[in-house]
């Protein structure tokens, strides 16, 4: 990363940008080498949001960002359900290697004197890892539970049919390297930014220049 000093060095902010966030950017390699990125619906799993003897979230390997090294942090899954035909099931079938990004809009700075001013503050994830096609029923129903847990944490939506798991493809990230970058700007903006993630307020807020 060219700006080291906006380098997220905290897991924990890392995994709470993909907890907070809904949507995710998926980046597969296409049929004629061009890269092909779409949205959709995700679910990060890992050890520490779920049971530790789940045998589906082991394996990957911490890297050693306080030294620069490339290997970010690893271990941990992206989950994502998808038609079990389409373009992104052919890409990875042809190329398991993929890109995953996800971004948290913070706050607006409005301009004052100049438009210069005008700034964005946010905070953004990026993941390279090997995607993988699950067939395994258990596995499956696994995905889906930490699907609907963060997309509709207060239940109430019942279990899944055999039918359902036969026709719904699910497919597994295994997290290779995680990245993290944010721009809070200066300490006056850093201040508010932190308090509307701590009280979950409406994001982007607006922050008005001095």
């Amino acid at each position: 990363m060219r700006r080291s000093e906006k380098e997220i060095k905290d897991k924990a902010v890392i995994i709470d940008v993909l907890t907070r966030c809904h949507i995710g950017r998926l980046g597969t390699i296409g049929r004629d080498g061009y890269p092909m990125v779409k949205p959709l619906n995700f679910a990060y799993c890992d050890e520490t949001s779920n049971p530790p003897s789940s045998p589906f979230l082991k394996g990957g390997k911490e890297g050693d960002l306080s030294k620069g090294g490339m290997g970010g942090f690893a271990g941990g899954k992206i989950y994502f359900h998808t038609a079990k035909q389409g373009e992104k099931i052919e890409d990875i079938k042809r190329d398991s290697r993929v890109c995953f990004e996800v971004d948290l809009p913070i706050a607006y700075v409005k301009a004052k004197d100049n438009p210069c001013e005008a700034d964005y503050l946010y905070r953004s994830v990026i993941i390279k890892g090997r995607a993988k096609i699950i067939e395994d029923m258990d596995e499956k129903r696994f995905a889906l539970n930490c699907l609907m847990e963060k997309h509709q944490p207060g239940g109430g939506y019942g279990d899944y049919t055999e039918e359902k798991l036969n026709k719904v493809g699910i497919v597994r990230i295994d997290i290779e390297e995680m990245r993290g970058k944010e721009d809070l700007g200066d300490e006056r903006m850093q201040e508010t930014a932190l308090k509307a993630l701590n009280e979950k307020s409406f994001l982007p807020i607006t922050i008005e220049r001095e």
